[in-house]
């Protein structure tokens, strides 16, 4: 018999899961299918990230905290290289990259014990429950997100339509 609290922890994780795969996931496409790869490396100083550097630091997030920690899966992340890489790695590529991530952060969560909601795990010297990384993930990509779409917008010119209320 399944409890309330089971459901809505089950809730939890599906609705995380959608955002990642399936909304984030499509405003960063479409934003990457209006910028040139010049637009998607830009940055107004060298200190800003371009669009092309979130891609890379969500891809890395996504694999460190989700496929690696809560699902078993080895990754070698390296930050500080989703940070000053400069090179331009096409936009192609960039999205086939985040796609897969998110695909594998995927299946992890749709096979996620309950019962490790609540145990805990050491991501980047944080200590955390499974929960909270879910958590985290989902506001740290959805903050992510809405830098992408304001670049987008500021290369562009256009309203990307996202809410036509």
């Amino acid at each position: 018999m399944t409890t309330q609290t089971e459901t809505n922890d089950q809730f939890c994780i599906n609705f995380c899961r959608e955002k990642l795969t399936k909304e984030y996931f499509n405003k960063i496409s479409a934003c990457m299918k209006l910028l040139s790869d010049d637009d998607i490396w830009w940055r107004a100083h060298e200190t800003n990230n371009s669009v092309g550097n979130l891609i890379l630091h969500l891809t890395g997030n996504v694999r460190q905290w989700i496929v690696q920690y809560l699902g078993g899966n080895e990754f070698q992340r390296n930050r500080v290289k989703e940070f000053s890489e400069r090179n331009k790695i096409s936009g192609k590529e960039l999205s086939v990259m985040l796609e897969s991530a998110l695909n594998d952060a995927g299946k992890v969560l749709e096979k996620f014990p309950l019962e490790n909601l609540k145990k805990q795990y050491t991501i980047q010297n944080f200590t955390v429950t499974g929960l909270e990384a879910i958590l985290h993930v989902t506001e740290h990509f959805s903050y992510h997100v809405g830098q992408i779409v304001y670049i987008t917008k500021l290369r562009t010119g256009k309203d990307l339509q996202f809410y036509n209320l």
